[in-house]
C-alpha cells in the first residue's frame, strides 16, 4: 500500500498550487491591559480595565521583588485583557488560541465565557474559539494567571524563583476546515520519528492528528517530504484518508531514505526541512501544512566507554541553564535566547541541560541548528506528592513536554526528576514508574533520564534508563573538598540502571569582584565568595571527569547566575552566583576561560584574577589558561618565561614579582603563524 502512495505523489505535486498555505499564524503583542490583583468579574466583556496598565507580551511579574531578595515576591493571581480584533469572521475558516506557556495556572476566557484552564507553568496549550468569536471580530480576551504554590502542580519546591505570568508569546491561528490538530497538548500536530537511523539508511514514521471541524465526511490526502538543503526533496510518502465528521483521527506515514545526510553535533548540524501537508480531495488546495526542521542521527550510552554520537565516540560536555533575565524575568526575547546559545557555542559545550523545566521551543531550535544536545526535563524538583492529583498534572507536563518537542534533534532525552527526596517528599516510586513507561510510550526513540543527588531510595535510581548525579565537593561541605571528586565519581558509577553515569550538576559560587591570593574553601552561605576559589573547583573537578569514559557527559552548573529570591551570600542579594557568566550577560567569569580553553580549538590566552586590580604582595603567581602547548608571560615588558601546559590546560608561573605601582601584565601564545595575547593592569600598593 506505502509503495502505491509514493508513486502516486508525483501527480500531486504537478496539480498543488505552491505556496497555497491556508494556515495564518500571528502573535498578538500588543494593546494587553494587565492588573496585578484579582478583581470580581474581570472575565466579563464589559467589565473597565481602562485603569489598568498597558503591556506587551510576553510579561511576568514577580521578578521585580525576587532580584532584589524578597522572599515574599508576589505568588498569587493577575489578570490580562486585550481587545482581540479578528476582523470578519470567515465561513468555512477555523480560529485557535495559542498560548506559548502561562504561569501557573491559566483560566482563558472569551467574551465572558470560559475556554479552560491549564495547569502547569512551562508547557503550551490552545484553544478552538470557533463559533465562540463574535461575527463582528470584536471580542474581550481576558486571561486569569496564578503563580501562588499549588499541591497538584510541580515545581512543589526548587532552588528558584517560580514567577507568574504570559511570559511567551501568545497566537492567534486561522486554518482551514481541515487542518493538523493544534490543541493536541499545543503539538504541532506532526511528529518525526526517527524509527531507524544508520550511516547508510534512515527510516521515519510521520504521525499526524488530522482534525476534521466539518459536520461532514470529507476525503482528503497528506504528504511528509523532506527536502535537503539545495531544496530537493529526498524522501517522501502521501496516502488518501477519508474524515469523520467533527472529529480528530491519528495517522501515519513512512519514508525511508538512502545514505541520510546526518545531523553530527557541533561538527555538522545538519538540518532537513521536514513538510507536511494536508490537501483537498482533487489534490489541488493544500488546506493546512506544517513544515519542521529535522536532523537524523542515531546514539547510544556504553556504560564502560561513553556517549557515541553516529557510531563515534562524542563526549557530551556543556552546562545547566535557567532562563530568567535581570528586567524581563521570565519573558525573555528571542535575541537574549540567540545570545545564551552564543555563549555555549563560544565555550565549546557540546550538550545543554535545560534545567528544571520545559524551555523555549526557539531555544530548542536554536541547540538544534547549532549541534548542542538537549537534555529535556519536567519540573519535578526536590518533592513529589502520592495524589491522584499531583501525578495527573505530571503526565500532563509531561506529555506537553515530549508531543511539543519532540522534532527537534537535539533533544536526546527527556527527564523525569532532580533531587527527589532533597528534603520531604512521598514515596516516588510509583509515579516515576507510571512516567517512565507513559514517556517510552510517546517517544519510543529516545531514553529516558534523570538527575539525581541521594541514594536513599536506590531503586529510584534505577528507573530511568540514564542516571546523572548532582555533586559539589569543594562548595557545599555535606560534599567534601575537591579531592573528594575522584572517589565520589568511582562510587557513583554503578548506580545507574544500564552502567554508566553523567555528572549533572558540580560547580562553585563566585563573586567577580571578590579575590583572594591562594584561597581556600569559603563558606556557601557566607558573603565571601572568591572568584579564585570557582576556578579551583572546576580545574580539579575537570581533571576527573575528562579521564573517566564512563563518566559520559558532564553539566556545569550553571551557566549564568540566576535569581533565588532567599539567598543572600557572596555579597550579592537574591543571587546563585555559581554561573559562569553574571546575571547580566556581561562578564565572563574566569572559569569560563578554562572551559574555552579545554573545549575549544581556536588558539586562546587568558588571565586570571585581571579583576584583582589591587595588589599588596610583592610577588605573586600568575595563572593563566590556554589551548596550546606553551604560554609566554611578560610583566612591564620583562619577560617571566615561558610555561608548558599541565596537561589541563592551566600555566602557572610561581612567585612573579610585582614593582610598587603599575605593573602590565601580558600572556601570548604563537599558534597556526598568529600571535595571541591577553593583557591586564595591576597596582601594587
Amino acid at each position: 500500500m506505502l509503495r502505491r502512495h509514493i508513486l502516486i505523489l508525483t501527480a500531486f505535486f504537478t496539480l498543488i498550487s505552491p505556496g497555497a498555505f491556508a494556515r495564518e499564524d500571528s502573535r498578538l503583542a500588543t494593546g494587553w491591559r494587565f492588573l496585578r490583583a484579582d478583581p470580581a468579574g474581570a472575565e466579563a466583556a464589559a467589565f473597565d480595565d481602562s485603569a489598568w496598565t498597558a503591556v506587551t507580551i510576553p510579561h511576568s511579574w514577580g521578578w521585580e521583588e525576587a532580584q532584589t531578595g524578597h522572599k515574599d515576591y508576589h505568588r498569587g493571581p493577575a489578570w490580562y485583557r486585550l481587545h482581540l480584533d479578528t476582523g470578519k469572521v470567515e465561513a468555512g475558516k477555523r480560529y485557535f488560541l495559542r498560548f506559548e506557556a502561562a504561569s501557573q495556572v491559566a483560566d482563558v476566557y472569551l467574551n465572558g465565557k470560559l475556554l479552560g484552564e491549564h495547569r502547569g507553568g512551562f508547557g503550551t496549550f490552545a484553544y478552538e474559539i470557533t463559533g465562540k468569536l463574535a461575527k463582528t471580530g470584536d471580542n474581550i480576551l481576558a486571561v486569569r494567571v496564578d503563580n501562588a504554590l499549588q499541591q497538584d502542580i510541580a515545581p512543589l519546591d526548587g532552588d528558584f524563583s517560580v514567577y507568574g505570568g504570559l511570559y511567551r508569546p501568545v497566537h492567534l491561528i486561522v486554518t482551514e476546515a481541515e487542518d493538523f490538530a493544534i490543541t493536541d497538548h499545543g503539538s504541532p500536530g506532526v511528529a518525526w520519528l526517527q524509527t531507524s537511523v544508520s550511516l547508510t539508511n534512515a527510516v521515519l514514521d510521520v504521525n499526524t492528528e488530522i482534525s476534521n471541524g466539518t459536520k461532514k465526511k470529507q476525503a482528503v490526502s497528506w504528504i511528509a517530504r523532506l527536502i535537503d538543503d539545495a531544496g530537493q526533496t529526498v524522501a517522501s510518502a502521501t496516502d488518501s484518508v477519508p474524515l469523520a465528521p467533527s472529529c480528530i483521527e491519528p495517522h501515519t506515514l513512512r519514508l525511508t531514505l538512502a545514505n541520510p545526510h546526518l545531523w553530527n553535533g557541533r561538527k555538522d548540524p545538519y538540518l532537513y526541512r521536514a513538510v507536511v501537508d494536508l490537501v483537498d480531495s482533487n489534490g489541488v488546495a493544500v488546506l493546512d501544512s506544517v513544515e519542521k526542521q529535522v536532523g537524523l542521527r542515531f546514539y547510544h550510552v556504553d556504560p564502560d566507554k561513553g556517549f557515541f554520537l553516529n557510531g563515534e565516540p562524542y563526549h557530551l560536555h556543556g552546562v545547566n541553564r535557567h532562563q530568567d533575565r535581570p528586567v524581563e524575568g521570565w519573558a525573555i526575547t528571542e535575541a537574549d535566547m540567540e545570545q545564551d546559545v552564543g555563549f555555549l557555542k563560544e565555550i565549546g559545550a557540546t550538550v545543554l541541560r535545560c534545567c528544571h523545566y520545559e524551555h523555549n521551543d526557539y531555544l530548542y531550535t536554536l541547540c538544534d541548528r547549532a549541534g548542542i544536545l538537549v537534555w529535556a526535563e519536567i519540573p519535578q524538583v526536590n518533592t513529589i506528592l502520592d495524589t491522584q492529583a499531583f501525578e495527573n498534572t505530571s503526565t500532563e507536563q509531561l506529555r506537553d513536554l515530549i508531543r511539543q518537542n519532540i522534532n527537534h534533534a537535539s533533544i536526546f532525552a527527556w527527564s523525569l526528576f532532580n533531587e527527589i527526596g532533597n528534603g520531604h517528599t512521598d514515596d516516588p516510586h510509583r509515579e516515576l514508574q507510571d512516567l517512565y513507561q507513559i514517556a517510552h510510550g510517546e517517544d519510543p526513540t529516545r531514553p529516558v533520564i534523570a538527575a539525581t543527588s541521594t541514594g536513599k531510595w536506590p531503586a529510584m535510581n534505577k528507573i530511568p534508563d540514564l542516571l546523572g548525579w548532582n555533586i559539589y565537593p569543594g562548595w557545599y561541605s555535606e560534599w567534601g573538598q575537591t579531592r573528594d571528586f575522584s572517589p565520589m565519581v568511582e562510587a557513583k558509577r554503578h548506580t545507574s540502571r544500564y552502567g554508566g553515569i553523567c555528572i549533572s550538576e558540580y560547580g562553585a559560587g563566585a563573586n567577580i569582584n571578590q579575590h583572594e591570593e591562594n584561597p581556600v574553601q569559603p563558606k556557601t552561605t557566607g558573603p565571601w565568595h572568591p572568584e579564585e576559589w570557582q576556578c579551583i573547583v572546576h580545574e580539579e573537578a575537570w581533571k576527573v571527569f575528562k579521564t573517566r569514559p564512563y563518566v559520559w557527559g558532564t553539566f556545569m552548573w550553571n551557566m549564568f547566575d540566576f535569581v533565588v529570591a532567599d539567598r543572600h551570600e557572596g555579597s550579592q542579594i537574591a543571587r546563585n552566583d555559581k554561573g559562569l557568566v553574571t546575571y547580566d550577560r556581561k562578564v565572563r567569569k574566569d572559569a569560563f576561560f578554562f572551559y574555552k580553553a579545554n573545549w575549544t580549538t581556536d588558539p586562546m590566552v587568558h588571565i586570571n584574577s585581571s579583576r584583582f586590580t589591587e595588589r599588596t604582595n610583592s610577588v605573586t603567581n600568575v595563572k593563566v589558561y590556554a589551548n596550546v602547548k606553551t604560554v609566554s608571560l611578560s610583566i612591564n615588558g620583562v619577560s617571566q618565561g615561558n610555561c608548558d601546559n599541565d596537561g589541563n590546560d592551566v600555566f602557572v608561573w610561581k612567585n612573579v614579582p610585582l614593582a610598587l605601582g603599575a605593573n602590565h601584565v601580558e600572556a601570548s601564545i604563537d599558534a597556526n603563524g598568529q600571535t595571541v595575547k591577553d593583557s591586564c593592569d595591576w597596582t601594587r600598593k
